[in-house]
C-alpha cells in the first residue's frame, strides 16, 4: 500500500491539469492548486507511514 502512495499526487495533479485546460486556464494560473495538492498528499503519506510504523512495532 505504501509503495503506491505516489499515485495520489500524480492522479490529483493530472486531474487538476485536465480541469485547467478544459476551462481555458494556463498552468501558471493553477500553481496554487498544485501546491495544495502536494501538501495534502504529503499529509496523507505521513499519516499512512505513521500508522504503518505504529502497527508494525
Amino acid at each position: 500500500m505504501i509503495r503506491l502512495l505516489f499515485l495520489i499526487p500524480l492522479g490529483l495533479c493530472l486531474l487538476w491539469t485536465l480541469y485547467l485546460q478544459l476551462n481555458g486556464y494556463k498552468l501558471q494560473d493553477g500553481k496554487k492548486g498544485y501546491i495544495y495538492i502536494l501538501i495534502v498528499s504529503a499529509v496523507i503519506a505521513l499519516f499512512y507511514t505513521l500508522m504503518w510504523w505504529l502497527t508494525n512495532r
